[in-house]
């Protein structure tokens, strides 16, 4: 099912949160049509990780870094993603570029860290680029006589900036279409205005768990009194509740506050879904965006050379850019809670998942209706991979 929301000044149609407050009422939640099995290997199986990386992420528009990271001419950023060094840069003229972070003489890294810089200089013979990817000096030219400095700029990679974030494809022979790859989401991504969001902070740590099965945690409020029942999310979050809708092979779940039940009593409250619950996009293959009230988490993940291991990237950006330090010191706050609950309440469960995957002699897992995001997760990237469910 597709969202046809009319769009607001907060972004959504009061629909969601009346949806939202149906199922809270009514102590229920959107149904799957049944339950889904689905085999172990679609989790352990090597060949279909090799599969994962060499056909769907490193072939698809992956979001590398927010806009609001390099909110400046000449910003830059380094990072890694599925073992490649990427510098993205802004150059003087605001435009983004991703490109390998290799240099072209022998392959060292021209760049590390983030900051503010129109070149970048090789440590191993000091070649320099500019922050467009040029080659802009060559000690000892001489002995490179016959080259033309224009043939050997940083191999940049296909990439776009939209919707708030500066996208790639990791392979440097595809092509990029970021908005045919979003369909139906683009529109919705819009309405967020990601774009105008203050880049906060982030921490990357890795995990024994797949990455598929890491991002399914995001795609479910049944285990919220279980995993998180001591922290804001278990506490403020009706369990088992969510209202959900399909954007082509993107999702988007709504998981109601407590409080969203005051509406039934008094309908001249705040109707805005911001207000009322946790909304959460999954942007296919790698992506969740959980907004709240405040900001966003950017929760990016991707397997780590192992079926049943991944790297998770947690970010943070505040709805309103943060001006001063009174400011700065409320949105770490808010992170170190946020990422509390990633990292020490989901992330000590999934673990167990991980263990679960590689020892299980069950021959599938079964899904339940009530798991509805998870099943559409699933049921997508089986199809990419050619995995038969039940």
């Amino acid at each position: 099912m597709t969202s046809m929301i009319e769009p607001t000044v907060n972004g959504h149609d009061e629909s969601l949160t009346r949806r939202a407050l149906r199922f809270a009422l009514d102590k229920t939640t959107q149904m799957a049509d049944s339950e889904l099995r689905v085999p172990l290997h679609y989790y352990r199986d090597p060949k279909i990780t090799e599969i994962e990386e060499s056909q769907i992420l490193r072939r698809v528009p992956l979001a590398i870094v927010p806009s609001a990271q390099l909110p400046k001419a000449n910003d830059y950023v380094v990072r890694s993603v599925l073992g490649d060094s990427l510098l993205v840069t802004r150059d003087r003229h605001g435009e983004s570029h991703v490109f390998l972070n290799y240099c072209r003489h022998r392959g060292a890294m021209p760049a590390c860290g983030t900051g503010n810089a129109s070149r970048f200089t090789c440590p191993y013979h000091a070649w320099s680029y500019k922050n467009t990817g040029d080659l802009f000096a060559v000690p000892g030219s001489s002995g490179f006589a016959t080259m033309n400095k224009a043939d050997y700029g940083l191999v940049e990679l296909p990439n776009q900036e939209r919707h708030g974030f500066i996208w790639a494809v990791l392979s440097a022979d595809a092509d990029i279409d970021v908005d045919a790859h979003l369909g139906d989401m683009a529109p919705e991504l819009a309405l967020m205005n990601y774009s105008s969001y203050g880049y906060h902070t982030e921490r990357e740590f890795e995990s024994d768990v797949s990455w598929k099965g890491a991002l399914e945690a995001f795609a479910e409020g049944y285990h919220f009194p279980f995993v998180h029942g001591q922290s804001v999310i278990g506490q403020n979050t009706i369990a088992n509740t969510s209202v959900y809708d399909e954007f082509g092979k993107h999702h988007r779940l709504g998981f109601p506050f407590n409080w969203i039940v005051n509406l039934d009593n008094d309908p001249s409250g705040a109707w805005d879904p911001s207000a009322n619950m946790g909304v959460i996009y999954w942007i296919y293959p790698n992506l969740v965006l959980a907004n709240s009230p405040l900001g966003v988490e950017i929760i990016d993940i991707l397997p780590a050379g192992a079926p049943t291991r991944c790297t998770v990237r947690h970010s943070w950006m505040g709805r309103v850019p943060a001006a001063n330090d009174e400011m700065r010191a409320v949105y770490d706050e808010v992170y170190e809670n946020v990422h509390a609950a990633v990292r020490d309440e989901d992330f000590t469960m999934l673990p167990q998942c991980g263990e679960g995957v590689r020892h299980g002699q069950h021959d599938h897992m079964i899904i339940g209706r009530n798991e509805i995001g998870v099943q559409h997760m699933i049921r997508v990237l089986a199809q990419e991979l050619g995995v038969a469910l039940q």
